[in-house]
């Protein structure tokens, strides 16, 4: 079984990012597993940073980080086995390189039903099974899962 699983969560978009946090808590409660929760939030570009009050953009980290904290609260799942992380960047990048860092054995993202704009230009979700070194579980969001029952 898994014993790093890594969840990456859209805070934005929590109902599209349960199915995958719901099948990542059972493979990791069926293999006494450690699950990672993280999100990445984009940078601001550089050139208009400095019209915008850095208040705003603290703003937005601190808003980020308290829906991860209570995201965090409200999974149910062993704390001691639970963590999480706030990141910025490209999404597909910083998952990537924090499953690498972590030592993640797999990712779970949710992914959304695919459009035009997505086989056109790809999506974070391909662009991490593409690249990941290792396995990698892609839940659709509008789909219900029967994982493990």
């Amino acid at each position: 079984m898994f014993k790093k699983i890594l969840v990456a969560v859209d805070l934005s978009e929590q109902d599209i990012a349960q199915p995958a946090l719901d099948a990542a808590i059972k493979l990791a409660d069926a293999g006494d597993g450690q699950l990672r929760l993280v999100h990445v939030r984009h940078r601001l570009p550089s050139s208009p940073i400095s019209m915008i009050a850095t208040d705003l953009v603290s703003d937005q980290e601190k808003f980020f980080q308290n829906e991860m904290d209570r995201l965090v609260t409200k999974v149910g799942f062993a704390k001691e086995r639970l963590s999480a992380v706030e990141l910025a960047g490209t999404v597909y990048a910083e998952v990537l390189h924090e499953a690498k860092k972590w030592g993640a054995d797999l990712i779970v993202v949710s992914a959304h039903r695919p459009s035009m704009a997505t086989y056109l230009l790809g999506s974070n979700a391909a662009k991490i099974v593409r690249h990941s070194d290792c396995s990698t579980l892609v839940v659709r969001a509008d789909k219900t899962l029967s994982l493990l029952d």
